[in-house]
Protein backbone atom coordinates (compact mmCIF):
# COMPACT_ATOMS: atom_id res chain seq x y z
CA UNK A 1 0.00 0.00 0.00
CA UNK A 2 1.40 3.71 -1.03
CA UNK A 3 2.67 5.57 1.94
CA UNK A 4 0.94 8.50 3.23
CA UNK A 5 1.35 11.81 0.15
CA UNK A 6 -1.56 13.56 1.67
CA UNK A 7 0.09 16.41 1.93
CA UNK A 8 -1.70 19.46 3.82
CA UNK A 9 -4.77 18.59 5.02
CA UNK A 10 -8.08 19.68 3.11
CA UNK A 11 -10.61 22.52 3.83
CA UNK A 12 -13.97 21.59 4.88
CA UNK A 13 -16.07 20.23 2.62
CA UNK A 14 -13.46 19.00 0.41
CA UNK A 15 -12.35 15.83 1.85
CA UNK A 16 -13.51 13.54 -1.04
CA UNK A 17 -12.24 15.52 -3.69
CA UNK A 18 -8.55 15.86 -1.82
CA UNK A 19 -8.78 11.45 -1.51
CA UNK A 20 -9.12 11.42 -5.17
CA UNK A 21 -6.43 14.18 -6.14
CA UNK A 22 -3.66 12.24 -3.56
CA UNK A 23 -5.15 8.68 -5.09
CA UNK A 24 -5.22 9.72 -8.46
CA UNK A 25 -1.43 10.85 -7.74
CA UNK A 26 -0.45 7.86 -6.60
CA UNK A 27 -1.81 5.62 -9.31
CA UNK A 28 0.08 8.11 -11.86
CA UNK A 29 2.94 8.31 -10.07
CA UNK A 30 2.76 4.27 -9.96
CA UNK A 31 3.24 4.38 -6.22
CA UNK A 32 0.08 2.41 -6.42
CA UNK A 33 0.79 -0.31 -9.32
CA UNK A 34 -1.68 -1.91 -12.08
CA UNK A 35 -3.63 -4.60 -10.40
CA UNK A 36 -2.36 -3.24 -6.71
CA UNK A 37 -5.62 -3.01 -4.07
CA UNK A 38 -6.45 -0.09 -2.72
CA UNK A 39 -7.73 -1.57 1.07
CA UNK A 40 -10.57 1.06 2.89
CA UNK A 41 -9.52 -0.22 5.70
CA UNK A 42 -5.95 0.86 5.35
CA UNK A 43 -7.10 4.68 3.46
CA UNK A 44 -9.47 5.25 6.39
CA UNK A 45 -6.09 5.09 8.58
CA UNK A 46 -3.84 7.15 6.17
CA UNK A 47 -6.95 9.93 5.67
CA UNK A 48 -8.39 9.68 8.76
CA UNK A 49 -12.03 9.97 7.64
CA UNK A 50 -14.60 7.66 7.48
CA UNK A 51 -15.38 4.47 4.90
CA UNK A 52 -17.91 6.45 3.62
CA UNK A 53 -15.97 9.25 2.52
CA UNK A 54 -13.30 6.32 0.78
CA UNK A 55 -16.08 4.69 -0.67
CA UNK A 56 -17.41 8.02 -2.45
CA UNK A 57 -13.56 8.23 -3.57
CA UNK A 58 -13.05 4.56 -4.47
CA UNK A 59 -16.63 5.34 -6.86
CA UNK A 60 -15.22 8.57 -8.48
CA UNK A 61 -12.25 6.63 -9.33
CA UNK A 62 -14.20 4.11 -11.10
CA UNK A 63 -15.93 6.43 -12.62
CA UNK A 64 -12.60 8.48 -13.99
CA UNK A 65 -11.84 4.20 -14.95
CA UNK A 66 -8.55 4.76 -13.05
CA UNK A 67 -9.45 1.63 -10.61
CA UNK A 68 -12.23 -1.52 -10.68
CA UNK A 69 -14.12 -3.29 -7.92
CA UNK A 70 -13.05 -6.76 -8.38
CA UNK A 71 -15.06 -10.03 -6.79
CA UNK A 72 -13.74 -11.08 -3.71
CA UNK A 73 -10.75 -8.73 -4.32
CA UNK A 74 -12.24 -5.11 -3.67
CA UNK A 75 -10.92 -2.06 -5.50
CA UNK A 76 -8.20 -2.54 -7.58
CA UNK A 77 -5.98 -0.54 -9.90
CA UNK A 78 -7.37 -0.98 -13.76
CA UNK A 79 -4.57 -2.78 -15.86
CA UNK A 80 -5.78 -1.59 -19.61
CA UNK A 81 -5.59 -4.73 -22.22
CA UNK A 82 -3.60 -4.19 -25.26
CA UNK A 83 -6.80 -4.21 -27.03
CA UNK A 84 -8.00 -1.21 -25.13
CA UNK A 85 -4.13 0.53 -25.30
CA UNK A 86 -4.49 0.58 -28.97
CA UNK A 87 -8.73 1.47 -29.50
CA UNK A 88 -8.11 4.06 -26.73
CA UNK A 89 -5.13 5.44 -28.50
CA UNK A 90 -7.15 5.67 -31.89
CA UNK A 91 -9.72 7.75 -30.20
CA UNK A 92 -7.49 9.87 -27.85
CA UNK A 93 -5.50 10.92 -30.93
CA UNK A 94 -8.06 13.08 -32.85
CA UNK A 95 -9.08 14.47 -29.33
CA UNK A 96 -5.85 15.82 -28.09
CA UNK A 97 -5.33 17.04 -32.18
CA UNK A 98 -8.51 18.57 -32.25
CA UNK A 99 -7.50 20.09 -28.90
CA UNK A 100 -4.17 21.37 -30.34
CA UNK A 101 -5.67 23.32 -32.93
CA UNK A 102 -8.51 24.96 -30.86
CA UNK A 103 -5.26 25.97 -28.42
CA UNK A 104 -4.15 27.63 -31.38
CA UNK A 105 -6.83 29.24 -32.30
CA UNK A 106 -7.45 30.38 -28.42
CA UNK A 107 -3.64 32.02 -28.41
CA UNK A 108 -3.83 35.12 -29.60
CA UNK A 109 -6.10 35.71 -26.35
CA UNK A 110 -3.19 37.72 -23.80
CA UNK A 111 -5.33 36.55 -20.93
CA UNK A 112 -5.59 33.27 -21.91
CA UNK A 113 -2.03 32.55 -23.31
CA UNK A 114 -0.76 33.67 -19.94
CA UNK A 115 -2.74 31.38 -18.09
CA UNK A 116 -1.45 28.51 -20.73
CA UNK A 117 1.87 29.78 -20.30
CA UNK A 118 2.06 29.76 -16.34
CA UNK A 119 0.15 26.26 -16.68
CA UNK A 120 3.35 24.76 -19.13
CA UNK A 121 6.34 26.32 -16.99
CA UNK A 122 8.20 22.72 -15.82
CA UNK A 123 8.32 21.67 -19.66
CA UNK A 124 11.02 24.17 -20.17
CA UNK A 125 13.22 22.87 -16.99
CA UNK A 126 16.03 21.50 -17.91
CA UNK A 127 16.28 18.72 -14.80
CA UNK A 128 16.47 15.33 -15.48
CA UNK A 129 13.39 13.69 -14.95
CA UNK A 130 12.12 9.99 -13.73
CA UNK A 131 9.01 8.61 -14.62
CA UNK A 132 6.81 9.05 -11.69
CA UNK A 133 7.40 12.18 -11.73
CA UNK A 134 7.07 12.48 -15.53
CA UNK A 135 3.22 10.95 -15.90
CA UNK A 136 1.95 13.84 -13.33
CA UNK A 137 3.80 16.66 -15.15
CA UNK A 138 2.71 14.94 -18.44
CA UNK A 139 -1.09 14.84 -17.62
CA UNK A 140 -0.60 18.34 -16.25
CA UNK A 141 0.98 19.72 -19.96
CA UNK A 142 -2.07 17.96 -21.78
CA UNK A 143 -4.83 19.59 -19.47
CA UNK A 144 -3.52 22.59 -20.31
CA UNK A 145 -3.48 22.70 -24.01
CA UNK A 146 -6.82 21.46 -23.31
CA UNK A 147 -7.65 24.12 -21.00
CA UNK A 148 -6.54 26.54 -23.23
CA UNK A 149 -8.96 25.55 -26.35
CA UNK A 150 -11.64 26.25 -24.35
CA UNK A 151 -14.35 23.49 -25.03
CA UNK A 152 -15.40 21.45 -21.85
CA UNK A 153 -17.14 18.42 -23.02
CA UNK A 154 -13.97 17.68 -25.03
CA UNK A 155 -11.70 18.47 -22.02
CA UNK A 156 -14.39 15.90 -20.16
CA UNK A 157 -14.18 12.94 -22.62
CA UNK A 158 -10.57 13.18 -22.89
CA UNK A 159 -10.63 12.67 -18.92
CA UNK A 160 -12.42 9.12 -19.62
CA UNK A 161 -9.70 8.23 -22.18
CA UNK A 162 -6.88 7.41 -19.44
CA UNK A 163 -4.12 8.57 -21.54
CA UNK A 164 -2.51 8.92 -18.08
CA UNK A 165 -2.93 5.53 -17.04
CA UNK A 166 -1.66 3.93 -20.01
CA UNK A 167 1.56 6.08 -19.78
CA UNK A 168 1.70 4.86 -16.49
CA UNK A 169 1.06 1.26 -16.75
CA UNK A 170 3.85 1.44 -19.18
CA UNK A 171 6.10 3.36 -16.72
CA UNK A 172 9.07 0.53 -17.37
CA UNK A 173 9.50 1.88 -20.58
CA UNK A 174 10.16 5.22 -19.78
CA UNK A 175 13.90 5.16 -20.25
CA UNK A 176 15.88 8.52 -19.73
CA UNK A 177 16.23 8.84 -23.40
CA UNK A 178 12.07 8.56 -23.98
CA UNK A 179 11.83 10.72 -21.39
CA UNK A 180 14.01 13.41 -23.03
CA UNK A 181 12.22 13.07 -26.00
CA UNK A 182 8.80 13.33 -25.01
CA UNK A 183 10.06 17.03 -22.76
CA UNK A 184 11.50 17.91 -26.36
CA UNK A 185 7.81 17.21 -28.36
CA UNK A 186 5.95 18.59 -25.55
CA UNK A 187 7.74 21.71 -26.04
CA UNK A 188 7.35 21.81 -29.18
CA UNK A 189 3.36 21.66 -29.48
CA UNK A 190 3.85 24.22 -27.05
CA UNK A 191 5.68 26.13 -29.48
CA UNK A 192 3.02 25.92 -32.48
CA UNK A 193 0.09 26.65 -29.78
CA UNK A 194 1.85 29.89 -29.16
CA UNK A 195 3.13 30.82 -32.54
CA UNK A 196 -0.91 30.39 -33.28
CA UNK A 197 -0.60 27.84 -35.68
CA UNK A 198 -3.20 25.30 -35.91
CA UNK A 199 -1.76 22.97 -38.16
CA UNK A 200 1.50 22.67 -36.95
CA UNK A 201 -0.42 22.22 -33.66
CA UNK A 202 -1.90 19.38 -34.69
CA UNK A 203 1.12 17.75 -36.61
CA UNK A 204 2.98 18.15 -33.56
CA UNK A 205 0.25 16.64 -31.01
CA UNK A 206 0.05 13.54 -33.70
CA UNK A 207 3.60 13.04 -33.68
CA UNK A 208 3.87 13.11 -29.85
CA UNK A 209 1.20 10.79 -29.42
CA UNK A 210 2.33 8.14 -32.06
CA UNK A 211 5.21 7.64 -29.96
CA UNK A 212 3.41 7.48 -27.01
CA UNK A 213 1.65 4.54 -28.33
CA UNK A 214 4.95 2.84 -29.26
CA UNK A 215 5.91 3.73 -25.81
CA UNK A 216 2.94 2.07 -24.01
CA UNK A 217 3.59 -1.16 -26.64
CA UNK A 218 7.16 -1.52 -25.71
CA UNK A 219 6.72 -4.29 -23.42
CA UNK A 220 4.05 -6.17 -24.37
CA UNK A 221 4.36 -9.87 -26.45
CA UNK A 222 6.08 -8.02 -30.21
CA UNK A 223 3.46 -10.19 -32.32
CA UNK A 224 0.42 -9.03 -30.27
CA UNK A 225 1.78 -5.94 -30.34
CA UNK A 226 2.12 -4.89 -33.42
CA UNK A 227 -1.60 -6.03 -34.28
CA UNK A 228 -2.96 -3.57 -32.00
CA UNK A 229 -0.51 -0.88 -32.72
CA UNK A 230 -1.21 -1.42 -36.49
CA UNK A 231 -4.79 -1.21 -36.37
CA UNK A 232 -4.58 1.99 -33.91
CA UNK A 233 -2.09 3.35 -36.72
CA UNK A 234 -5.04 3.37 -39.11
CA UNK A 235 -6.53 6.28 -37.66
Amino acid sequence: MAANHAGAEPAHGETVAHIVARLREDILGRRVGPGERLVESELTSRFAVSRGSIREALRRLAAEGFIEHMPNRGAIVRRLTLQEIGELFQIRTELEALAARLAAGAATDAPARARFEAAIVLIFDERGREPCAYLIENAEFHSAVMTLGGNRQLHDLSLRLHLPLIMAQAAEALTPQALAASVREHRAIAAAILAADPVAADAAMRAHLGRAADIAFASAPSRESRLVVTGASRS
